[in-house]
């Protein structure tokens, strides 16, 4: 990460740009992780680093732009208010698309174990009729 060097700090479009890369790459990998197949404690710290890595770039994110100017305008305020509040809905709606995929992949995972277990059951009652019927004849 290199940023140019301005009057009163670094470049505020390349630093915001920054963030948002790495929350983004923290989501993609948060969402793998999330997709992985191990469990155990491991994984879980996997998992609660990459949240509090994210939480942390979400908070750090928020003080960095209004300390950039020494008396922001109503504007800017505004804009960062909705900024923040536009990231916080973001942040809700991966939760819950995580929470709702979560739980499709469980019900999915659910339906083939009845799936196969009553394909299982009808192979056995075939096999079963064809034994008696191979006895008749």
């Amino acid at each position: 990460m290199r940023f140019s060097v301005v009057e009163s700090g670094y470049d505020r479009r390349q630093v915001d740009s920054c963030l948002d890369e790495l929350d983004l790459q923290l989501g993609r990998l948060a969402a793998r992780v999330e997709g992985a197949t191990g469990t155990g404690r491991e994984w879980d710290q996997i998992r609660l680093d990459a949240r509090h890595l994210g939480d942390f770039l979400r908070r750090r994110a928020a003080p960095a732009e209004d300390a950039s100017a020494a008396d922001p305008s109503a504007a800017d305020r505004q804009a960062a208010a909705l900024l923040a509040r536009a990231r916080a809905e973001l942040e809700a709606a991966r939760d819950e698309a995580r929470r709702v995929r979560e739980e499709a992949y469980a019900e999915a995972v659910r339906a083939r174990r009845e799936f196969e277990a009553a394909l299982l059951a009808r192979r056995r009652h075939e096999a079963r009729v064809e034994d008696i019927l191979s006895g008749v004849r």
